[in-house]
């Protein structure tokens, strides 16, 4: 049984890291797989797998990923594989294409990671997309929310979806070591309160909300936003428009997240929508309170556990961290309660059950 990989690329987000994490657990299980992605532009996710040396990688080269010309490039690669598990648009589109181009027989399977996105509210895509995901023997669901989603959105037969939630390294984050506070910028003290987000910045995520709630918190409460994107210059500039240069902290894409988390005294994830956060359940393994806005994709996850707030509503989000800073009590209880829901996200009984789908494909 041999299996291809495809996604877009390695840059900052939960489906590439998803990728860079189980790749190795995969061949640790003898299971034969590959990566290819479209774009193959350095970043720190690609250069840590190479470093793994857990499976072939290719790349299409470093144009964009909406290049239609890439559907015959991945043309040669459907001869080659037994299954072909792709992720995120248009990599989506690019490899069904490839298929019906070629008249191949390879068998697809796709992994919806998101409630939304701006094809589910265009007439044209819903069409598209119903073709599309026709063209899939599998479609993985993160989640039911997500299901019911695409089922709507397609009118296909049940049984092309299926649920598999997305998991973490558990061990990985329990085991990791905090830094010394100052060792991240020396403008931070080690008795500073630290808020954290891990996010990539772009329009699904709201880091402006998280930036605004420093306002009205303490100087001595310092915000660390990790990762890269097309809107970090958008949030710098805020940052110096609200003369917040001395709290807010843009650390770029890190691989030592884990040590990050660990330092923290919060964790947020401000979303204006999620599909099943990664970064949500690792903030809430690390034993430390976790806050997320109350929006499709966190509030089932948070809900019971950690802290949820308004999207966009950066007043409510001050005095939920405010709230946890200054009551023990209530932080350890939310910390706590935090610790127990992300042990259900084990990233091991995902791979296991992706691998009974693979098996059970090939069997077909």
């Amino acid at each position: 049984m041999k299996i291809l990989q495809i996604i877009n690329s390695l840059a900052t987000g939960g489906a590439e890291k998803l990728l860079l994490e189980t790749l190795p657990l995969y061949k640790e299980k003898g299971i034969a797989m590959d990566l290819l992605v479209l774009n193959g532009k350095e970043n720190p996710f690609l250069e840590e797998l190479k470093k793994l040396d857990c499976c072939m990688m290719f790349s299409l080269g470093n144009k964009s990923v909406y290049n239609p010309m890439h559907i015959f490039k991945i043309m040669p690669y459907l001869k080659k594989y037994d299954i072909i598990h792709v992720h995120l648009f248009p990599a989506q589109y690019w490899v069904v294409l490839a298929k019906l181009l070629s008249f191949s027989n390879i068998r697809l399977v796709f992994t919806e990671h998101n409630t939304s996105n701006r094809r589910l509210e265009n007439k044209f895509f819903r069409f598209l997309d119903r073709l599309i995901y026709r063209g899939y023997h599998k479609v993985i669901c993160i989640t039911q929310e997500i299901k019911k989603i695409l089922q709507n959105h397609t009118d296909l037969s049940d049984s092309i979806f299926i649920v598999i939630e997305n998991g973490v390294n558990l061990v990985m984050i329990k085991e990791s070591d905090s830094l010394m506070k100052n060792e991240i910028n020396t403008k931070i003290s080690q008795s500073d309160s630290l808020i954290i987000q891990v996010a990539g910045f772009r329009e699904q995520k709201d880091q402006p909300t998280l930036i605004k709630a420093l306002q009205y918190l303490p100087n001595t409460v310092k915000l660390l936003l990790v990762g890269d994107g097309i809107l970090k210059k958008d949030c710098e500039d805020l940052t110096k428009k609200l003369q917040l240069q001395n709290s807010v902290f843009f650390l770029g894409s890190r691989m030592d997240v884990p040590q990050l988390l660990k330092t923290a005294d919060i964790i947020t994830l401000s979303s204006k929508y999620e599909g099943l956060s990664l970064s949500s359940i690792e903030g809430m393994a690390s034993g430390r309170a976790f806050v997320a806005s109350n929006v499709p994709g966190l509030s089932e996850i948070v809900k019971g556990a950690g802290i949820l707030f308004e999207q966009g509503n950066s007043k409510e989000l001050a005095e939920k961290i405010m709230k946890l800073l200054n009551d023990k009590v209530h932080y350890d209880l939310v910390a706590d309660a935090c610790q127990i829901r992300a042990a259900q996200y084990d990233i091991h009984k995902m791979v296991d059950q992706h691998i009974a789908l693979y098996e059970s494909l090939c069997q077909a």
